[in-house]
């Protein structure tokens, strides 16, 4: 064996022997549901698949409000999903180490979700989780989280005339205030919404998950003139929303369509390191 690969596989196995190893539960899926270790959350890395996913946006057609498309998305590789939205007391714990900035709601329980965090916030925390833990996190993509909800996840299509976008909005408006409906606003402790079939918890309940996806406008008849706007984002929870990226409470404005959610907060996926890359740890 040439002495470059004894000594790059002497370094890999130093690296192997150095990480903890997590406790990880093998679920019925095949996904993985993998306990905390040190400073990092608990995670469910779910093996790759695809979803049948109604892509986010607003679309026309001839100048005219159409429906979304509906298309499938391919995840290719493992998605290590945090089991949990990120919780108060580790937000605070952020807060405490001058990494994020204060919420107007202070709150330090371990068991509540963090709210009122606006994406900005939500990023600020994904840069001070992966200095703290030496991983790479960052927020999902909607397709991603899409995924990951599986049947917890929503389709926002509305199938109603396109001639007609005031029956449609009156339409949209109906569904989401009937889904509002089903729980109040008032931030819950872990496990009161349960958990998807892929042991994810909360999905869907009444905290609204941002995403990294930007809102767009695409005209189904040339794509390529899409119009990008990243000052607002895509928000998922009982209904997909649209929000400004610096709000922190959408009930008091700042929802760019839709009824606005709940609360805001979220949950982070976590990237493969190199071993994991190359040895499935």
């Amino acid at each position: 064996m040439p002495l470059a690969l004894k000594f790059k596989v002497a370094l890999l196995a130093a690296g192997i022997a150095a990480t903890p190893v997590a406790a990880a539960t093998l679920l019925a899926d095949g996904s993985r549901d993998i306990a905390a270790r040190g400073a990092e959350p608990a995670l469910v890395e779910l093996r790759p698949g695809s979803v049948a996913y109604r892509a986010a946006g607003e679309f026309t057609r001839a100048g005219k409000i159409a429906e979304a498309p509906v298309v499938i998305v391919r995840i290719t590789q493992p998605l290590a999903i945090m089991k949990t939205q990120v919780s108060a007391a580790d937000y605070q714990r952020c807060v405490a180490e001058r990494g994020c900035k204060a919420l107007a709601a202070a709150d330090a329980r371990e068991a509540h979700p963090a709210v009122q965090v606006s994406w900005h916030d939500a990023n600020d925390y994904v840069r001070w989780l992966s200095r703290r833990t030496g991983a790479s996190y960052r927020l999902p993509t909607d397709e991603e989280w899409a995924f990951a909800a599986g049947s917890r996840w929503h389709d926002d299509g509305v199938a109603i005339d396109a001639n007609d976008p005031s029956r449609r909005s009156l339409a949209r408006y109906e569904r989401e205030t009937e889904l509002k409906g089903t729980v109040d606003g008032t931030p819950r402790p872990f496990g009161s919404f349960g958990a998807n079939e892929h042991g994810l918890i909360d999905l869907s309940g009444n905290v609204w998950e941002w995403t990294s996806t930007c809102f767009t406008r695409i005209a189904l008849d040339n794509p390529a003139a899409a119009t990008v706007n990243c000052g607002v984002r895509v928000v998922e929870g009982q209904h997909r929303s649209y929000v400004t990226d610096f709000i922190r409470d959408a009930r008091a404005g700042g929802c760019a369509a839709g009824i606005p959610p709940s609360n805001l907060g979220f949950r982070l996926v976590r990237e493969p390191n190199v071993l994991e890359r190359w040895f499935g740890l």
